[in-house]
């Protein structure tokens, strides 16, 4: 079969994990992501039609277009159909290939693009450092010090053959263990000339790493297989040590990233065996460009959440400026895990933490379709293609390519030729169906009872419609080259594809791209990642109902013309248009673009607290004021082991950090410095954390205010209507019931509902679903203010804002503490910047305010007024020349003064929702 995707050959032995890696299209079909930028359109057009007019392969660069990849050993199998020309080794078969990420890329998941152009210089290449499990290359040893190289023909290899302005190595395993030091200098010398960079694994790490964690635990789970069970774990040791050396492994490919890195190299990691691999290059230097490509699916959360390594893995993959995948399915899958189980937030352009976002989108892989067409017109093929069609005269070719493997769905594709041979009697001595299967894992129990099944069943159709037409199963020496593979496809009248879960598969692109002249039917399964770019024009089945593909089968050989050439033109026109070197291109662009964009959307970030200067102006100050919130910036973290929601239990209960007592009692204690601190909370959780310090309290957004000495005053402005709070707290409790794991609280002026341990997407629904109700009903004519956090609702009285707070509560301060000196010194410190933010435009009227959030799809809206304060309300502070005096006192120092939405310990577990 073809040469490994990463480039190797793979062996009979090869891990599993490979399999998935081929090459596939997404539902971008022309730009993709959704609306797309036409920007971006423009520009991946401009230079695909710039790429055809130039040559821009280096004279170093690894060529293999030429070159025949060498054969591995496959069986066949016929009845009449399950016919095997001999050993099949179809070259640049990326299905069978694996190891090796190989995929055309398009779009993003969702949005429009900046159209941000290259960072490259003109007449300069930028440096791309590829980084996979296998090295594109066979390596043999011939002696103590020579070494032998065999190029493959990867649909990885080819694509980077035609990205512009690069100047490629590879870094990877060459398949080998040499232990000793000769043997490595030679190797790494020989594989130098072809600009590839060895990383040495001994035979323990292969065997944890590669045998163990990457092929028995993530490929099966990544193809829908689940995990292994007790017993196969002992085989392998078990997961702990597996997953050791899986993190050994990466760090040792980071090792060698490291030595050849050279400032302004573009990173590019593949597949699932270096998952962890932008945590390790990102912890060593935060400014590396770093881009990761899973080439294999990526499973739905609810299968994903079943691996034990599942919070450290999503969390390096997201190190990485940009995440790729074959097909929109898998990038929503990865965006939902990271949702579910991270909490993170997911966005149109991916995945956000703590404002940093990494970027997800779909890369759909082609393949070099110049180079089938180009084989056609060779002697050999044409040749071959005679041969082919006297030997089938007069008969309907079928053809399946795969490789023998559990998620290739041999079996139930030739069931289903066996149940259409005995609905359809008149077709016997008029069809042959030709099965490729590569052997693969020889060695694997699994792998030895599924190469019996087929074999079995193979026998028993041959026998039962055999005696007209049937060639035996049978085996031959020679084996399946690329020109043999090329006319094979030239002649197929259908092609059949009943993968039961693959990352693409290019063998439907190859097929697709050899049917010129005879237009061919394409029979494809919906769980391949090309049925999303190739859906239009093949037939879509799914491969567990058998009556289903018989019936396909039987479409496929009786359509007509007309429609023949129909479904041929579309896939026609997109293999041949939707290259390997567009999705290399594409992908290494939308990555500069990426980090492009991420400098400056790190310029437009609020600037973190400067410590230094803070320092400064605080021990310079005479008379300070500290205003902190409380929930996840004074509070306790809670471990989470990425359980569904996290420990609720746990996380309702507010408690001050450990580490922060010492520190904040001495900041009490200091004559010259008074502390507020400043929540959304209940009065008794305050009560309970804070009763010891010298310190003021204010509760529930300022409406409630106590010195910790003293008792609880309400600071609520006059004249407050509250006649919306019953009929408010009906659709509360209404939607509490009906969604799980929410909960909510009524307040003397306010209601806060929390779905933040709630299903994601469900609380979203419902959350959508309540504002309609409240701004249809109980609060369409009401003076209240809505604000809704990432997983939160709050319905309040206007003028319950900090900001509105903050003034009646600084008057009433400045005069029970009889205060004379102004204060000179403020700094605020919160969580969540919508909530917060009142706050600092009362301190600062210029500071940026956002709009409060008005119903999807409504027309009403409330808008912000200044500082908070409500329309007509009247403070209940002592008197306006108090107020006065408060604003003099705080504005002589308002360039000083300091504020963070982030927490003053950079160990705090932050945590979305809840009053701060």
């Amino acid at each position: 079969m073809s040469s490994d995707a990463a480039g190797g050959q793979r062996s009979s032995n090869r891990a599993r994990g490979d399999a998935a890696l081929m090459p596939t299209s997404s539902p971008f079909i022309g730009d993709g992501g959704g609306a797309g930028s036409p920007t971006c359109v423009e520009r991946m057009l401009r230079e695909r039609e710039h790429s055809r007019r130039h040559l821009f392969a280096s004279p170093d660069a690894m060529d293999t277009d030429g070159a025949e990849p060498a054969s591995a050993s496959a069986a066949a199998f016929l009845a009449d159909g399950v016919q095997s020309p001999g050993r099949a080794s179809p070259a640049n078969m990326e299905d069978a290939c694996g190891a090796a990420p190989g995929h055309a890329a398009r779009p993003p998941l969702a949005g429009s693009r900046s159209g941000f152009r290259r960072l490259g210089l003109r007449g300069m290449k930028q440096r791309l450092l590829v980084v996979a499990n296998r090295l594109p290359v066979s390596a043999n040893r011939r002696g103590e010090d020579q070494w032998s190289l065999e190029i493959s023909a990867g649909g990885l290899v080819s694509a980077l053959l035609g990205v512009k302005d690069v100047d490629a190595k590879w870094i990877g395993w060459a398949g080998v263990n040499v232990p000793d030091e000769v043997g490595q200098r030679a190797l790494t010398k020989a594989l130098a000339e072809k600009r590839c960079i060895p990383v040495f694994l001994d035979e323990e790490i292969v065997h944890q790493y590669y045998n163990g964690y990457c092929n028995n635990i993530l490929w099966p789970l990544f193809h829908y297989l689940g995990l292994p069970q007790e017993d196969r774990l002992a085989t392998t040791r078990n997961f702990e040590s597996q997953f050791d050396a899986y993190k050994r492994a990466n760090q040792m490919f980071a090792d060698v990233v490291y030595q050849h890195y050279q400032e302004g190299d573009v990173i590019w990691c593949h597949d699932y065996h270096l998952m962890f691999l932008p945590k390790c290059l990102k912890d060593h230097d935060i400014n590396m460009k770093v881009g990761w490509f899973l080439h294999t699916p990526f499973p739905s959360s609810e299968i994903y959440r079943t691996l034990p390594s599942r919070l450290e893995l999503l969390r390096s993959v997201l190190c990485a400026d940009l995440v790729g995948f074959h097909t929109y399915d898998y990038a929503r899958h990865f965006v939902s895990a990271c949702t579910r189980i991270l909490g993170l937030e997911g966005t149109p352009e991916g995945v956000e933490d703590q404002g940093r976002l990494t970027r997800v989108a779909a890369f759909p892989i082609g393949i070099d379709s110049d180079r089938f067409k180009r084989a056609l017109e060779l002697p050999a093929v044409k040749r071959h293609i005679n041969e082919l069609t006297h030997r089938f005269a007069g008969r309907k070719v079928m053809l399946g390519v795969d490789r023998l493997d559990m998620i290739k769905g041999i079996p139930q594709k030739i069931l289903a030729f066996e149940k259409f041979l005995e609905e359809n009697p008149d077709w016997n001595d008029k069809v042959v169906l030709l099965q490729i299967a590569v052997p693969t894992r020889t060695d694997v129990p699994e792998y030895q009872k599924l190469t019996s099944q087929v074999h079995e069943i193979v026998g028993r159709i041959n026998g039962r419609f055999g005696t007209l037409t049937a060639v035996p199963i049978h085996h031959l020496d020679r084996s399946l080259d690329f020109h043999a593979l090329c006319a094979l496809y030239a002649v197929t009248d259908v092609a059949l594809v009943t993968s039961l879960r693959d990352g693409m598969n290019l063998v439907s692109y190859e097929y697709v791209a050899c049917q010129g002249s005879k237009k061919g039917v394409l029979i494809l399964s919906e769980f391949a990642g090309a049925a999303q770019s190739l859906g239009a024009g093949a037939i879509l089945v799914n491969p567990w109902n058998i009556t289903e593909v018989a019936d396909s089968i039987r479409h496929a050989l009786t359509m007509s013309s007309d429609e023949r050439e129909k479904r041929h033109r579309h896939n026609y026109a997109h293999v041949t248009t939707h290259t390997a070197q567009d999705w290399a291109e594409t992908f290494v662009c939308e990555l500069n673009d990426t980090v492009a964009e991420a400098q400056l959307r790190t310029r437009q970030v609020p600037p973190s607290l400067p410590s230094q200067t803070a320092i400064q102006q605080y021990l310079r100050s005479k008379n300070r004021l500290l205003i902190l919130g409380f929930n996840s910036t004074l509070t306790e973290p809670v471990e989470s082991s990425g359980r569904r929601g996290g420990d609720q239990i746990k996380e309702m209960e507010l408690k001050l950090h450990p580490d922060l007592k010492g520190p904040l009692k001495a900041l009490c204690e200091d004559e010259h410095t008074t502390v507020i601190v400043l929540s959304g909370s209940d009065r008794s959780v305050l009560d309970e954390n804070f009763g010891e310090f010298k310190m003021w309290l204010a509760a529930e957004h300022g409406m409630f205010l106590r010195p910790t000495y003293g008792e609880w005053m309400t600071t609520m402005p006059e004249h407050l209507n509250m006649d919306w709070v019953d009929s408010v707290k009906h659709v509360f409790e209404y939607f509490t019931e009906r969604t799980p794991r929410s909960h909510f609280e009524h307040r003397e002026t306010s209601f806060v509902w929390n779905y933040k341990y709630a299903d994601v997407e469900f609380g979203r629904l419902q959350a959508r679903d309540m504002l309609q109700h409240l701004w249809t009903g109980p609060i369409s004519n009401a003076a209240v203010d809505v604000v809704q956090g990432s997983r939160s609702v709050e319905v309040r009285s206007v003028g319950v804002t900090k900001g509105a707070a903050i003034d009646r509560i600084l008057g009433e301060i400045v005069h029970s503490e009889n205060m004379v000196t102004p204060i000179d010194y403020v700094l605020c410190v919160g969580h969540f910047l919508g909530k917060d933010e009142d706050i600092y435009v009362f301190f600062d009227p210029e500071y940026p305010s956002e709009s409060k959030v008005k119903p999807e799809g409504g027309s009403a809206s409330l808008e912000r007024r200044p500082n908070g304060r409500p329309p007509n309300g009247r403070s209940n502070s002592r008197n306006s020349q108090s107020r006065t005096q408060k604003t003099q006192q705080v504005a002589s120092e308002k360039s000083s003064s300091s504020s963070s939405h982030s927490s003053t310990s950079s160990d705090h577990n932050w945590r979305e929702g809840g009053p701060p």
